[in-house]
């Protein structure tokens, strides 16, 4: 299993949006993202930066942050995010890996 730590920066006061819109995630979104193999996901939020700490475990080679192969339901749920947090020209949110210095079983 691969761990796959991120961050993403949320737009100042767009943080109850955010919590409000998570808080009724889509079932075929939450499918689809275990489909791909991605499991043990959270998302961290800090209130003094707005930095989003995303954290996941995933069986295969991607990720859900992967934009290589949008599927529909990915990209519906992108452009309607995209006016709380930066986002690249196709809505994805602008995701930094963060490369991983220690883990402790």
């Amino acid at each position: 299993m691969k761990r796959f730590a991120f961050k993403m920066l949320l737009r100042a006061g767009c943080e109850q949006e955010y919590e409000r819109r998570h808080a009724a995630i889509w079932p075929e979104l939450v499918e689809m993202i275990k489909a791909q193999g991605v499991s043990n996901y959270s998302i961290f939020w800090d209130r003094d930066t707005n930095i989003l700490f995303g954290y996941q475990e995933c069986s295969g080679d991607g990720n859900s942050q992967d934009t290589s192969h949008v599927d529909p339901i990915t990209q519906r749920w992108w452009d309607m995010m995209a006016d709380l947090m930066d986002t690249n020209a196709d809505h994805s949110p602008v995701t930094i890996p963060l490369v991983e210095v220690f883990h402790l079983d």
